[in-house]
Order: C-alpha cells, then structure tokens, then sequence
C-alpha cells in the first residue's frame, strides 16, 4: 500500500514540475516582448519568480525524493535496469533544464533580455522530448 501512496505522490509532484517547466518558456516570450522597467514587465518578474520558487522548486524536490523512494520501497537498485539508467538520465536533463531556466529567470529580474521571442519558444519544446523519454522508461520498461 505504501508503494501505491508513493508512487500517487510522485505522479502528483511530477505533473505540478511539468506544468512549471511548460509554462516557465512561455512567460518569458511574452515577457521578452514588454519595455524594461514597466508595469507589465515587472509583473511578468513576479510571476516567473513565484512559479519558479512557489511551485517548481518544491514539485522538483518532491519529484526526486519520491522517485528515489519508489526506487528503494521496490528495491530496483539492487538490480538497475537500462530502462531506469536512461529515465535517471532523463530526469538529471530535466533538471537541468530547470536550473537553465532559474538563470533566465535571473536575467529577467535584472532587466536583461537574453535571447529573443523565437529561441524561449523553441525551448519550450525540450520538456516534451524529455517528458516522452521519462514516460516511456517508467511505463513500458523496454
């Protein structure tokens, strides 16, 4: 039972990471298309920031601390699979995606414009690649 609630609470902890990571590149291409220092920039700052430290950070905690759980309660570190190298592999990217992102975020509360409109939309796509990745080792374990 306690696998069940586990495995409950990190699907719940990686969906609110994913909706972060999904929604994170697009509030920066809108913010990219605001003028510095005005009123609609500054609250594209608070949004990123409150996304990125309300909701991200926590739902990537949990998201680790509970995949690490799971992989201990089933003992799958006694005998590591491909399946999980390549989804632990998965899992380090996206976490790192993510701490790419907190640079951004970064730049944008300093008033820096550090790529164009094109380049956050672009980046927007490397969570679905990763997420597809992540799934399909967690699910079909080929």
């Amino acid at each position: 039972m306690a696998y069940l609630w586990l495995k409950a609470f990190h699907i719940i902890a990686v969906v609110a990471w994913m909706a972060g990571l999904f929604y994170l590149p697009r509030l920066m291409v809108y913010h990219r298309r605001t003028a510095i220092g005005g009123e609609t920039s500054e609250m594209f700052k608070v949004m990123e920031r409150r996304l990125l430290r309300a909701i991200m950070y926590p739902a990537m905690g949990m998201s680790w601390l509970l995949g690490l759980a799971l992989i201990w309660v089933t003992d799958a570190y006694a005998n590591i699979s491909l399946w999980l190298v390549v989804k632990l592999i998965a899992v380090v990217a996206m976490t790192g995606f993510h701490q790419w992102l907190a640079k951004f975020v970064k730049a944008f509360g300093e008033d820096e414009r550090p790529r164009d409109e094109r380049f956050f939309r672009m980046i927007n796509e490397i969570p679905t690649v990763l997420l597809i990745v992540i799934v399909i080792m967690a699910v079909v374990k080929p």
